[in-house]
């Protein structure tokens, strides 16, 4: 490890404050076990990239994605949650207590262990993107979908995540144009039929988004792209081929290139990952679905162990699920701790 871990074993050590960490950790803090929060390099996870969250229940008017993580964090700390930055580099699970080694070189020691760490969505590295995010510009068209009625949109992608997408948008906008970079969908056939029959949906093929235009008051109001016959116009325009560009006036754009679960810490550990790098979990003796992973008392909530919902609500749950998975697991330790004959020295 980086350094000497600290002599404080914890119960539980939960890592990632996102709407999962956050339930898990109310969870956890009401049934005293003083959970220890690691906050990531993005604390609050994607969630505070979203202006308006609607479909949370509770909020009928609405609650922006940064209180809604505020308030989470604020009642967490009510009942007893610890919080810390930091991110975590390598994990030792071989034996209790397990052992994480943070990138400032410290340890922390833990009973059990919750990931919580997310999925980061993949960016297209357009111009404009990172202060437009959120402002238009949205990585699932589930959760803001729904302020685009009336507008022309892009959705950027060729899987079945763009499909979808395109599809669910085409309830409410006025246009959906799936933006691709070559002439070929990755998509099942299925999907891609059903996206081809809309009468709300159009292709623009060998084609990719160069740059959004707007601001954050505006929101996203155009865009550039930058398209050539044979596909992956950027790569082509980097390397000085003629490319064609044009600028379009649209009201949303969608990315939906796939997301990356922040789960490279478990690498070279026990933890089974999916080939994306999810979190598999394992059922219980009655084959019920838990949170548990393939290591035992180590647990997974939220979007690192779901490549499929992906909502806060979902994540919630299972945050709160992880949290009482791990106060199960943690019982029957602590009745052999409080068991156990002291050793006279």
């Amino acid at each position: 490890m980086n350094g000497p871990p600290d002599a404080t074993v914890h119960d539980v050590v939960i890592v990632g404050s996102g709407v999962a960490g956050l339930s898990a950790a109310v969870y956890a803090a009401r049934a005293d076990l003083e959970p220890l929060v690691l906050e990531g390099p993005e604390p609050g996870g994607q969630l505070t990239l979203t202006t308006d969250v609607e479909n949370y229940l509770g909020f009928p008017e609405g609650i922006g994605g940064m209180e809604l993580i505020e308030n989470g964090k604020e009642q967490a700390e009510r009942f007893g949650a610890a919080f810390t930055h930091g991110t975590v580099e390598h994990a030792t699970l071989e034996e209790r207590p397990y052992e994480l080694g943070l990138s400032n070189g410290d340890t922390l020691r833990t009973r059990a262990l919750i990931v919580a760490s997310g999925a980061s969505a993949r960016w297209v590295g357009a111009d404009g993107e990172a202060e437009l995010m959120g402002y238009g510009l949205s990585t699932c068209a589930t959760c803001d979908g729904a302020f685009h009625r009336g507008d022309d949109v892009l959705v950027v992608g060729g899987g079945d995540s763009a499909m979808e997408e395109a599809l669910f948008l085409a309830k409410f906008a006025d246009s959906v144009t799936i933006v691709h970079r070559r002439e070929e969908l990755r998509a099942s056939e299925i999907m891609a039929d059903r996206a081809r029959d809309h009468d709300a949906i159009e292709f623009r093929w060998n084609t990719e988004l160069e740059a959004l235009h707007g601001s954050q008051e505006a929101g996203v109001t155009g865009a550039t792209l930058v398209s050539h016959p044979d596909g992956y116009p950027s790569e082509k325009a980097e390397s000085g081929v003629d490319v064609d560009r044009e600028s379009v006036d649209i009201g949303g754009v969608f990315y939906a290139i796939g997301h990356t679960p922040n789960t490279g810490f478990l690498e070279g550990t026990a933890v089974e990952r999916d080939e994306n790098g999810y979190l598999r979990t394992r059922s219980d003796a009655a084959g019920r679905a838990t949170t548990e992973t393939h290591v035992e008392g180590v647990f997974a909530a939220g979007d690192v162990a779901d490549p499929n919902y992906r909502q806060a609500i979902t994540a919630a749950g299972t945050g709160s699920m992880a949290a009482l998975d791990a106060e199960a697991f943690l019982e029957p330790l602590e009745r052999e701790e409080a068991a156990a004959p002291e050793i006279s020295t």
